[in-house]
């Protein structure tokens, strides 16, 4: 291996942009909280251990302003990562805090058993955005709770148990939910609840039959297919196969699906492979849940929901994280048929739709409209993954490229191979990146994936900062394995 870097490093010229920092005018508060070490200390004897810290030298986040977040020593870092995936129109963005405050001085809480404006303003702006059909909205607190209720509808309405998802998967974190995910960092070695499956993953990069994708970046030597991918088929088979062998009868309740994957490090699917899976579930009786806990509210740019892209309306949409810009929320929407069979029994929900959750939310909505959000994802997003893509050539550690709009993803792998990168390597590309100011997410079945899912307010300006933070760390981990 190592004469696969002193190769690399003799025969390519490294890049050697500048990492400057953008200009901001902006001055963050003086910091007065607990020092970095008694911070350790709290967690060490409150936290539960399994709240890890993703660097080696932990950061202390003190304050944020758009895409920006100071830490406690007053330094200023790019968020490439939003809060995971949650921070979507800007840290403390003036509208959204504004709305908020005026709600808080002037209604707090009451539970949705009373009527109170801010829901009914909220709902009725939310469901603008949706197909005719899925107009009938729960409002909930977050993307596990709103997964959970989903499971309940799909059996609920279809009456039948057993529920379907997608390999590698993460749909939240629950006793439940747990057994959704198919994931194995988030599965604890404990027993989860009988009738959950996870069929095959078209993954064009990994996956046995390989494919295209719906990316400027598809994997090298993969079909160009027009229209829906020819290996669709086959993964659409395996499903089937799935059901009609794992399944009593068939009687399959529901297909869930991200429509980019976002734990497992932006995996996207074949090209028709979703709509093919749907109508192969509903020609069983089940349903069609999309999850778009991440990738929705115009993040993959082209438009406001990702399921829109594969061509299919959903039967169930869960949603949640940057529908509150960092404020606690979730949704689900349905069709009413499929909300009237949750009748059975009395519902309600303490906290969902509180006049301040419905504020923000109400906020967020009309601040990605007004600031043009869903399109500046599908141009700011093209501009950075053919950066991303010039970098793939300079660096074979990098072994994919792949997302849309402002939700991509680096796939680092050893060299000239698809191995998987060593984790403690991969931490030091990331520490390197954070050194430089930037903070990036991580992801994927092996912890190899920078993961790329910015508040959607980020220009080119910081892109070209952003690529230039992640040459001079690749360049320095590169050359300190010769």
């Amino acid at each position: 291996m190592a004469n696969i870097f002193v190769r690399y490093c003799h025969n390519s010229i490294f890049r050697r942009n500048a990492v400057t920092l953008p200009k901001y005018d902006f001055t963050p508060k003086p910091y007065t909280g607990p020092s970095l070490q008694r911070t350790d200390e709290i967690k060490a004897n409150h936290i539960p251990p399994a709240m890890y810290n993703i660097y080696r030298k932990p950061l202390v986040l003190h304050q944020g302003r758009m895409q920006w977040l100071f830490d406690h020593e007053g330094r200023r870092y790019l968020d490439l990562f939003g809060g995971i995936v949650t921070v979507s129109v800007g840290h403390c963005h003036p509208k959204v805090t504004a709305a908020l405050h005026d709600q808080i001085n002037t209604l707090w809480h009451t539970t949705n058993i009373y009527r109170h404006p801010k829901i009914y303003e909220y709902v009725e702006k939310l469901i603008s955005k949706f197909p005719e059909d899925l107009k009938t909205v729960y409002l909930v607190n977050s993307g596990t709770e709103a997964n959970d209720l989903a499971i309940l509808l799909a059996r609920a309405f279809t009456g039948h148990e057993d529920v379907v998802s997608l390999q590698s998967c993460y749909h939240g974190y629950s006793s439940t939910i747990m057994a959704l995910t198919a994931s194995q960092a988030y599965r604890m070695p404990l027993s989860v609840p009988a009738g959950f499956h996870h069929a095959i993953l078209p993954d064009p990069y990994r996956g046995i039959w390989g494919g295209c994708r719906d990316s400027l970046s598809q994997v090298a030597g993969s079909c160009s297919c027009v229209g829906d991918c020819v290996t669709s088929e086959k993964y659409v088979h395996q499903l089937s196969e799935l059901v009609d062998n794992s399944i009593p009868a068939g009687r399959v309740a529901a297909l869930f699906a991200e429509s980019v994957q976002g734990v497992n490090g932006t995996v996207q699917f074949t090209r028709g492979y979703l709509k093919q899976a749907a109508e192969l579930i509903r020609s069983k009786g089940g349903l069609f849940v999309a999850d778009e806990v991440q990738t929705g509210f115009g993040r993959t740019g082209d438009a406001f929901w990702g399921f829109e892209k594969h061509d299919v309306v959903p039967d169930i949409v869960t949603m949640a994280k940057g529908i509150g810009n960092g404020f606690p929320m979730a949704a689900v929407v349905t069709r009413k048929e499929i909300a009237e069979a949750h009748t059975r029994a009395a519902y309600f929900n303490t906290f969902g739709g509180n006049p301040m959750a419905a504020t923000v939310g109400k906020a967020v909505l009309e601040v990605i409209e007004e600031e043009n959000l869903q399109q500046n994802c599908k141009d700011t997003g093209k501009y950075f993954i053919e950066q991303l893509m010039q970098l793939q050539k300079q660096y074979p550690v990098i072994g994919d490229v792949r997302g849309k709009g402002l939700m991509l993803g680096i796939e680092l792998v050893e060299p000239c191979t698809k191995k998987p990168l060593d984790r403690s390597d991969v931490t030091d590309i990331m520490e390197s990146i954070k050194d430089l100011g930037v903070l990036i997410g991580r992801g994927g079945r092996w912890s190899n994936v920078l993961r790329i899912k910015p508040p959607m307010c980020i220009n080119k300006m910081d892109v070209n900062y952003a690529i230039s933070v992640l040459d001079q760390s690749l360049k320095d981990y590169l050359q300190n394995k010769i």
